[in-house]
């Protein structure tokens, strides 16, 4: 094959697409990418925790790992009149960080979807400067007439609220030093 054709079929190589989680908060769409989703599953019981956030709705065991569980809608004050409080049976998606592993309660079954990575934009400055404590929106997908806001799993929580919600090292660790 001649030495330009080559190089034109490298030109043309088709652009990776971007797997999302998508769910509903409020009214609007969120999009996760798809590698920080351990996994979904029905909520599991949960047991409130003293002293902690008002969105943290306590912690759950989900297969033998206990986590805390964060309800986003509440976090983002998006809970409108017709999203009443949480009831029934909602969804836990386990979020994976390099630290620690988080549960979100959503509503509704979430959803996989892939997209070229071009129909991202970057988060327009006026809403990043409103939120100068909030870095958490990745930024906005357009599909269609549909507009998903991504999320940083990373970024949704503070540096404190993470120390909050990391389980403590236990006094065993502590004995064995002596």
């Amino acid at each position: 094959m001649p030495e330009n054709q080559a190089a034109d079929k490298k030109t043309f190589k088709a652009e990776a697409p971007v797997q999302l989680i998508v769910f509903r908060l409020g009214g609007e769409e969120y999009g996760i990418r798809i590698e920080q989703v351990k996994e979904v599953t029905l909520t599991p019981e949960i047991a409130r925790m003293p002293k902690t956030p008002p969105f943290v709705k306590g912690i759950a065991n989900l297969r033998g790992d206990i986590i805390a569980i964060i309800d986003l809608e509440e976090r983002f004050r998006l809970r409108s009149t017709g999203n009443g409080p949480l009831t029934g049976s909602t969804y836990t998606m386990a979020l994976e960080a390099k630290d620690y592993t988080i549960g979100i309660i959503v509503r509704e079954v979430p959803q996989p979807l892939s997209l070229p990575a071009s129909s991202i934009e970057k988060t327009p400055e006026f809403i990043q400067d409103l939120n100068v404590h909030d870095k958490y929106i990745e930024g906005i997908a357009r599909l269609d007439n549909r507009i998903i806001i991504v999320l940083d799993m990373l970024k949704l929580l503070t540096p404190e609220e993470i120390m909050q919600l990391k389980p403590k090292a236990t006094s065993s660790a502590a004995a064995e030093r002596r």
